[in-house]
């Protein structure tokens, strides 16, 4: 690849007092990744230096105070803050929280700005990001505000990919959350996934069952044969082809999964479970739907490990490298698609 394809990976550094910043150290030590992209760490040199030499990395840093900055075959360091924060490693901290934000928010604003091309975000603490300023649960509803569309957490590998029908959802309101609308939407989403970001022609989904089961027509729940089934069969009339509700119990252990390009999860442990047994290590948190590509790593800020040196960076590697692949897919799905009468138009 030219230096000229390689594109501007985006990273915030997630909770410093996590493995956030040691993974992004472990990926981007290895010289050879700067052959397939140019990241920018949003943080401050001050920070990244003081993990640089916990961690004995052999990882050098090029800071930059502005996007204009950014040089391709170094890894850029883009100072967002002046303050150096006080690391406790495997500590919750509001303060640390705050940090994570503003890594986050920077990151965003250039994304928006095309200043990078994609985004990997390094794990947050839901708790320590909360402010007066800052109400989101996590980065995917922050990120489809900013972004604009409507956002589906996308766990994604090369042969396994889970949607989600409800994310952040207690199980108790699960069922009343789950909707003809929302089957509608969230497949709609997947579907068109798979086709602009993985070059799937006509995919093939799977939707699992609400109920243990499927409810045992009606007798442990209604919900599937009333909301999910009729909800389906309409979207089989248009043409999709979408199957299900499957029994959530047996379906991975039968490897039923190898026979779609996706399944959707009812529910957030339905899908991630059997995801994260299946792949960990290898898995991919793609938010769907939105106007830009932004991935992370299929796990949290493991804080009974962090500053130990003992996080795999492999998950982490994996976003950015699944980052790269879905920015080119979409952008030849959109070269390929676009109206070659506006073409013809703008070269007269």
């Amino acid at each position: 690849m030219k230096k000229s394809e390689l594109i501007k990976i985006g990273v915030s550094v997630g909770d410093l007092n996590g493995i956030g910043p040691e993974i992004i150290l472990k990926t981007f030590e290895d010289p050879r990744m700067l052959e397939f992209c140019t990241p920018v760490i949003f943080a401050s040199i001050k920070t990244m230096s003081f993990f640089k030499k916990h961690f004995d990395s052999p990882i050098n840093f090029h800071g930059i105070n502005d996007t204009d900055q950014i040089v391709e075959g170094k890894v850029n360091v883009l100072n967002v803050w002046k303050e150096t924060p006080a690391i406790e490693f495997g500590k919750e901290d509001q303060e640390i929280g705050r940090f994570a934000v503003k890594s986050l928010e920077a990151a965003t604003q250039a994304l928006k700005n095309d200043t990078v091309d994609v985004l990997v975000t390094a794990p947050i603490n839901k708790t320590t990001i909360q402010s007066d300023n800052f109400k989101f649960p996590g980065h995917t509803n922050y990120l489809a505000k900013e972004l604009g569309g409507k956002s589906l957490m996308f766990m994604v590998t090369e042969d396994l990919k889970v949607g989600l029908l409800t994310d952040h959802v207690p199980v108790k309101d699960v069922s009343s959350h789950i909707t003809p609308k929302l089957i509608v939407e969230k497949i709609e989403l997947v579907y068109e996934s798979l086709v602009k970001d993985f070059k799937k022609n006509r995919p093939k989904i799977a939707l699992l069952g609400i109920n243990p089961h499927v409810g045992d027509n009606g007798v442990i729940g209604k919900e599937d044969d009333e909301v999910v089934r009729p909800t389906l069969e309409k979207l089989r009339e248009k043409g999709m082809l979408v199957y299900g509700p499957y029994a959530a119990d047996s379906f991975f252990g039968a490897k039923n999964h190898k026979n779609f390009d996706a399944v959707i999860a009812s529910y957030h442990d339905q899908g991630l479970i059997p995801f994260k047994t299946i792949t960990f290590g290898e898995g991919v948190n793609f938010t769907a739907g939105l106007s830009k590509v932004r991935t992370s790593p299929d796990h949290g800020t493991a804080f009974e490990i962090a500053g130990k040196g003992e996080a795999d960076e492999s998950s982490f590697k994996e976003a950015v490298f699944m980052a790269i692949k879905i920015f080119h897919n979409r952008s030849e799905y959109e070269n390929l698609t676009k109206n070659p009468l506006k073409t013809a138009h703008k070269k007269i």
